[in-house]
């Protein structure tokens, strides 16, 4: 049964017509006899009758029905009924949204209603009690303004007596009475005004207004003249609705069932306690509960974490064991218990060992180690201070994690690694909510737990490689973590309780920046880790890589040595990198080897020297000179910078028959086929210069190419290389493949300062370059380069191309050279060729090479794997 405000069967009277209108329900009334018309005061229907279109409503013959006017137009209807013979012929619309309807929105068939009150109210809307007469069929609009008056036929209620109508009125009448019956909100009255309707049409009008129907069924039940096919639509709608009823009053059952079980388990279980009690046993629930409260005593939780904790500690004692929730609690309450809340190591705050524990891990990091010192001798000061987040930066290899522990040990506290390379999901950092299965905190919190203290040295490796996708971001899950102003408050998704993160010293790892999100970055204090250079890789392995290889390979130092030269060779000729990795993995194969021969008892001991190499390591893999003796025009020697280190790379300029295009190879980016681009439209508006006509440059390609073409390059740094190839190869004349250089362009000529300076001076230095040609503003950058490098190798600073080609191109390649600048050198370069020529024949490496007779330009090899852009 329908039980809203405007279908209620509470208020069964009939209203008179001098009763006043009391308050504004709508409540649903009925003739107790709809058969008896004249005993309510019904009048016979006129001909024409005013429309009055209603919202959503559908009034049937018998009925009383409140309705609310507030559309004007509806109001002028009134006003002419009441002024008349208080008739209506009450009509639903199609679309209740419809302010102004046409006659297309309205129904073709209402009901013929008489008005019997009519309420004004405070803001102008108006009340309207009306009496359902009969039903009415639209024959035709008689008037259409101010309000339509249309021609109505009058549908009488026709039907004969039968057995099959009894058993039918019999049937919806037991439908209805049990419906009533599972209807909380219906009186018990409601069924004595079903039973003295004696009309099938009556009852068949009285159900379909309450019954719960949408306004397109009740509309068909009103639009349905033959009263045996109404019935059998109101008990199809009764029966739906009874069976709802009936599954409602089910799941209710259900529902108090398991109350009544829960109680009575409830009851059980207090009375199984109160026994256990006075036999002085104890149940398992009891005794682990009792161990929780232990735990959170020791655990010394905040007042806010411990409110919660109590919350979840009452929930556990009335969980049933055998239910699920029961051990979703307990491992909550576990993992509380279990944190380290209060539980904080101390700092040792000896400036003097932390200096000399970094100085016995690490050789070198001086600007490190006095970021560290810094940090203790700020903590000793301001104990209460919040700690540096920073980030070490830096090639593979150059020892940033193995920093990490070493600032652990100097501080004494517990160091912890979490890499976060690959990882995806958000829930990695901040972990599971507590709905999922399976859920459990992120690894932020599990690591603190297994570190069983709240201020531990805290090393995010790989920070670099976070990816994202439709599981969330974890870079921005760090966010707050990385953050000193948010982490005190930090809320892992299912311990739903904030954690103190400040007392953490964070660190983190990259090996290149710009794979950084910058919100990321901007919370961190950035420290870079450049290569090592041959002296510093030299003292390492003999301070550091070489007894831990003996002692991991069962060597002691009396059985194997390594010189001083042995290790040079195999700093230069078997390793290529910016940090130590290979170097200790070559130093291992060479105690492997010698193991297996003392095993084997071919040595029992032994010096490793750099001509005994070849045995354990085989033949170089890498030259230390990477240029021939004869230099080609249009070749040049570029620096790059990449996540791994610094690295040279050739720019290859040729010139061919064709129509002024240009051609860009070897797995270049954007960045730097614009610099391409840049240079050629330089050496285009230049040509004249150079005693080149541009009809020449329009009939001809030019093609730039830069080798291991497996690779991916990008960066601006490599405009100074690819302009130099151009001007080399169309004036025909050579650079000194000794000549290293890296600088941005511009269209103007101009020479523009890059970053990774001290990175490609490395790269510069390990392939044997002895000039580098720099911006004129990076030549600050060079205090960073050691000493050692910095006397080895010649720096020349460029400000504009007309500089650039006064130093790499001093002179024509011969006497006879067709084509020569117009302007000449004002000044001899800082290493002219000749003299270059001269240093190079007068190296050992150059008589080397000279018995050899290398045709060519020989490069260090290159292992073509996927490395990452270079820049």
């Amino acid at each position: 049964m329908q039980d809203d405000s405007n279908d209620s069967l509470t208020d069964l009277i009939p209203i008179e017509a001098d009763e006043d209108f009391q308050g504004e329900s709508a409540a649903v009334l009925i003739n107790p006899d709809p058969s008896d018309a004249n005993d309510t005061g019904a009048k016979s229907v006129p001909d024409d009758l005013p429309i009055l279109p209603l919202r959503e409503t559908v009034v049937f013959p018998g009925t009383i029905v409140p309705l609310k006017v507030v559309r004007e137009k509806v109001q002028r209807v009134l006003d002419a009924a009441i002024a008349g013979d208080r008739m209506v012929c009450a009509v639903p619309q199609r679309r209740p949204d419809i302010e102004d309807p046409k006659l297309d929105d309205l129904y073709r068939v209402g009901t013929a209603c008489a008005i019997l009150k009519l309420v004004r109210l405070d803001n102008g809307g108006q009340t309207i009690i009306v009496h359902g007469i009969s039903r009415v069929g639209i024959v035709d609009i008689t008037q259409e303004s101010p309000y339509w008056v249309a021609s109505v036929q009058t549908r009488p209620e026709a039907f004969d007596p039968s057995k099959e109508l009894d058993a039918l009125v019999h049937t919806v009448r037991e439908t209805a009475r049990r419906a009533i019956e599972l209807s909380p909100s219906v009186p018990d009255e409601a069924m004595q005004v079903v039973d003295t309707i004696t009309s099938p049409a009556g009852l068949a009008d009285f159900l379909a207004a309450n019954v719960s129907l949408d306004l397109v069924e009740r509309q068909e039940l009103l639009e349905t003249f033959d009263v045996r096919d109404r019935l059998k639509k109101v008990n199809k709608a009764m029966t739906r609705q009874l069976e709802i009823l009936e599954m409602s009053q089910k799941i209710q059952s259900q529902v108090r069932e398991q109350m009544d079980q829960s109680q009575r388990e409830y009851y059980l279980r207090e009375q199984l306690r109160a026994i256990q009690q006075e036999l002085g046993m104890s149940d398992a629930r009891g005794a682990e509960i009792e161990k929780l409260k232990e735990r959170m005593a020791k655990a010394r939780m905040p007042e806010e974490v411990e409110e919660q904790a109590k919350r979840e500690l009452e929930r556990l004692a009335i969980i049933p064991q055998a239910s699920p929730e029961y051990s979703v609690s307990l491992d909550y309450m576990n993992w509380l218990c279990s944190l380290p809340w209060s539980v904080k190591t101390d700092d040792r705050l000896d400036l003097k060992r932390a200096r000399k524990i970094l100085n016995e891990d690490h050789y070198g990091l001086d600007k490190i180690k006095k970021r560290i010192i810094e940090f203790l001798a700020v903590r000793k000061l301001n104990p209460d201070g919040r700690g540096p987040i920073l980030c070490f930066t830096g090639p593979p290899g150059v020892g940033k994690t193995s920093l990490g522990r070493s600032i652990a040990r100097a501080l004494d506290r517990k160091f912890i690694r979490l890499s976060l390379g690959g990882a995806r999901d958000e829930a990695d950092i901040r972990g599971h909510r507590r709905t999922y299965i399976g859920a459990m905190p992120g690894r932020i919190i599990q690591e603190l737990r297994r570190a069983e203290a709240r201020n531990p040295v805290f090393m995010l490796d790989e920070v670099d490689k976070l990816g994202a996708d439709f599981r969330g971001d974890p870079a921005s899950a760090l966010l707050e973590v990385l953050d000193p102003a948010q982490n005190a408050t930090f809320v892992d998704h299912y311990l739903d309780v904030p954690f103190d993160l400040s007392d953490v010293m964070f660190i983190a790892t990259a090996n290149y920046m710009d794979a950084i999100p910058g919100p990321l970055r901007d919370r961190t204090e950035i420290i870079s880790l450049s290569g090592y250079t041959h002296r510093e890789k030299l003292q390492i392995a003999k301070r550091y890589l070489v007894p831990r290889q003996l002692a991991e390979n069962g060597l002691d130092k009396g059985k194997l040595k390594f010189d001083d030269e042995a290790l040079r060779s195999i700093i230069a000729r078997h390793t290529l990198e910016a940090g130590v990795r290979e170097l200790e993995r070559k130093i291992g194969a060479v105690c492997r080897s010698r193991a297996a021969a003392i095993v084997e008892k071919t040595r029992r001991s032994g010096r490793v020297t750099a001509k005994s190499l070849a045995k354990d390591l085989g033949p170089p893999i890498h030259e230390s000179e990477i240029a021939a003796d004869n230099a080609v025009p249009g070749v040049v020697t570029g620096l790059a910078f990449t996540p791994v280190g610094g690295e040279i790379l050739f720019v290859e300029a040729q010139r061919m028959p064709g129509s002024g295009n240009l051609n860009l190879t070897g797995q270049i980016g954007d960045v730097m086929r614009e610099s391409a681009q840049a240079a050629y439209s330089i050496v285009r508006n230049r040509s004249k210069q150079w005693g080149l006509e541009p009809r020449e440059l329009l009939s001809s390609d030019v093609h730039i190419h830069v080798p291991a073409g497996a690779i991916p390059k990008d960066g601006p740094s490599a405009g100074v290389a690819m302009f130099a190839a151009l001007a080399s190869m169309l004036m025909d004349r050579t650079v000194e493949p000794t000549t290293g250089m890296t600088g941005e362009i511009t269209l103007r000529g101009s020479v523009l300062p890059v970053g990774g300076i001290r990175e490609k001076v490395l790269a510069a230095h390990r392939a044997g370059l002895t000039r580098v040609i720099l911006p004129d503003r990076n030549m600050r950058d060079l205090e960073e380069i050691p000493s050692d490098i910095r006397e080895q190798i010649d720096f020349v600073p460029v400000k504009s191309i007309d500089a650039l080609l006064k130093h790499i191109l001093p002179k024509p390649r011969s006497a006879n050279a067709t084509h020569s600048p117009k302007r000449s050198a004002k000044k001899k370069t800082a290493r002219p060729a000749k003299k270059t020529e001269k240093t190079r024949a007068a190296s050992p490496s150059a008589r080397k090479r000279a018995k050899t007779k290398p045709t060519g330009r020989t490069t260090k090899s290159r292992a073509r794997t996927k490395t990452p852009k270079r820049r």
